[in-house]
């Protein structure tokens, strides 16, 4: 019942360059596609009049790269970032900056794949820390929104453990600075900042920081890096931009700028050494809060795309990273996570399909969100939790690459419901063996750790399948993503055996 995977795959390579006057590719007969952005993985793949997207103006709150696939072996990849539209029986590509080339690379989904990303997204031979894949990671989003401080943080990992969690990566997120661009803990909701990381580490976690690239502009910091010309511009003004993200708004680093990062990176250093911080999660950035042709960028040549890219690079500096928006960095040892999640059966099932298309970018570092969601409002005023929609995201998370809490089982799950999460942190940590076999498969031949069915079972009717997957090429996965207690498994040809022993022959 094992199945032997060859490692070299043989096929014919004939690539084309389209010249920018030429914007549309037939589609096949049953030809389908998935890429562009991980965010759209739920609406993957791609048929024809389905689907249209802009990789210039949005990133979907998540990661995109310039690549299309198909299940026929063929691919589409340009440098620079392109808007596209299946229609009539063509894929039309518009608006590209840089050359279009496509390519036939054998007759699979997996064969596109694997060309594709040793091409232009080649794994870098090294992967995150160990403890990503081991153990789960926390988070405290969810339960402190945008009061984050010591005594709460300190109460929140404690419960972990009281509860019978496994330890791993505890994330303080957004709030806990004085000011946005300023790297010190706010002094009236954290007293001794480092003496709460001092005495995080003594529990058994390792510690991350959440930063974004914003600065406040009414800070000491942006005076200074006004002065020093770190920050972003406004086009033909020569004054600094001011982004409307989330938050409100704010000036901007300027990520193109090699000595503003570097200036960056020193910052974030002196804030690991004074408190004992092990990274950070490198939020916003997003492409989606910018207005293309506002901007005077210190790098000419550059789009609201290399900005996101190039803050998403300064997490290579730092092996305890995160990152939520990305281009084009498929295939480097950054953490990922999908965009935040809402808190409904509808987020659970998008989990899978949306993790596939990480994977089938040269993402196959990424955390599925947040168990449960991780929009903090959908948390709100809620009288009475669904307890099966928590065990369900959970048990969804358990046999992905990385897991994360964030809202707390225990405080809003019966003991019994808490006590199954529990488990399955547990069952995350005895697969962990397996999973960092996987990453470090991934991190030599770019095969990604979760595998749709079609990319592992080509032509075997497995197009459409959303609801189960392969954890690399042994476990087929098919958790619960709807309410109740049964559901359709559908297994590819040969012989299976689940988890109690029973044989089943497929198909």
């Amino acid at each position: 019942m094992k199945k032997l995977i060859l490692s070299i795959l043989a096929f014919s390579l004939a690539t084309t360059a389209l010249p920018q006057q030429v914007k549309e590719i037939e589609i096949l007969p049953n030809e389908k596609w998935w890429g562009g952005a991980t965010d759209l993985g739920n609406k993957m793949p791609f048929c024809d009049n389905t689907t249209e997207a802009d990789l210039q103006t949005q990133n979907f709150n998540n990661q995109t790269t310039p690549l299309l696939i198909s299940n026929k072996g063929r691919y589409i990849w340009c440098d620079g970032p392109f808007q596209f539209q299946l229609r009539d029986g063509k894929i039309r590509i518009e608006s590209a900056r840089g050359t279009i080339e496509y390519a036939t690379a054998g007759n699979t989904l997996k064969e596109a794949y694997l060309t594709a990303s040793g091409k232009y997204l080649p794994p870098a031979g090294i992967l995150p820390p160990e403890l990503f894949f081991s153990k789960p990671q926390y988070n405290t989003w969810i339960e402190l929104i945008y009061n984050q401080n010591q005594e709460d943080i300190l109460k929140y990992a404690r419960s972990i453990i009281d509860n019978g969690f496994p330890t791993g990566i505890l994330m303080i997120d957004d709030n806990w600075q004085k000011d946005y661009g300023n790297f010190n803990f706010r002094p009236d909701k954290f007293p001794n900042p480092k003496a709460m990381v001092d005495e995080l580490h003594a529990m058994g976690f390792k510690v991350m920081l959440w930063i974004a690239p914003y600065v406040s502009a009414d800070s000491p910091e942006f005076r200074i890096l006004e002065k020093k010309g770190y920050l972003l511009k406004k086009k033909d003004t020569g004054q600094p931009a001011i982004i409307h993200w989330w938050n409100g708004f704010s000036a901007c680093y300027d990520t193109t700028n090699p000595e503003a990062m570097e200036y960056l990176k020193q910052q974030l250093r002196a804030n690991q050494e004074k408190y004992g911080i092990d990274g950070f999660k490198f939020d916003g950035a997003d492409i989606s809060y910018m207005t293309p042709g506002e901007y005077d960028f210190y790098d000419k040549d550059a789009t609201p795309n290399t900005f996101m890219e190039k803050w998403a690079a300064l997490g290579l500096s730092f092996p305890y990273n995160e990152l939520r928006a990305c281009w084009k960095l498929g295939g480097q040892a950054l953490v990922q996570r999908l965009g935040d999640k809402d808190y409904s059966w509808n987020a659970t099932r998008m989990l899978i399909p949306d993790m596939l298309a990480a994977g089938l970018l040269g993402y196959y570092y990424t955390c599925p969100d947040m168990i449960g969601g991780g929009q903090y409002s959908a948390f709100l005023n809620v009288k009475e939790f669904d307890e099966e929609l928590i065990v369900r995201s959970c048990q969804v998370h358990a046999l992905m690459p990385m897991m994360q809490f964030s809202v707390a089982p225990w405080r809003i799950l019966s003991k019994e419901n808490a006590d199954i999460c529990a488990h399955y942190a547990h069952l995350h940590q005895k697969m962990s063996g397996y999973i960092l076999e996987l990453a470090k498969r991934a991190a030599e031949t770019g095969e990604p750790i979760v595998r749709s069915m079609e990319y592992e079972y080509p032509h075997q009717g497995f197009t459409d399948c959303k609801d189960q997957y392969m954890l690399g090429d042994k476990y087929l996965v098919a958790p619960m993503v709807t309410p109740g207690v049964k559901r359709t498994v559908k297994l590819p040809k040969g012989k299976w055996k689940d988890e109690r022993g029973q044989i089943f022959k497929g198909p």
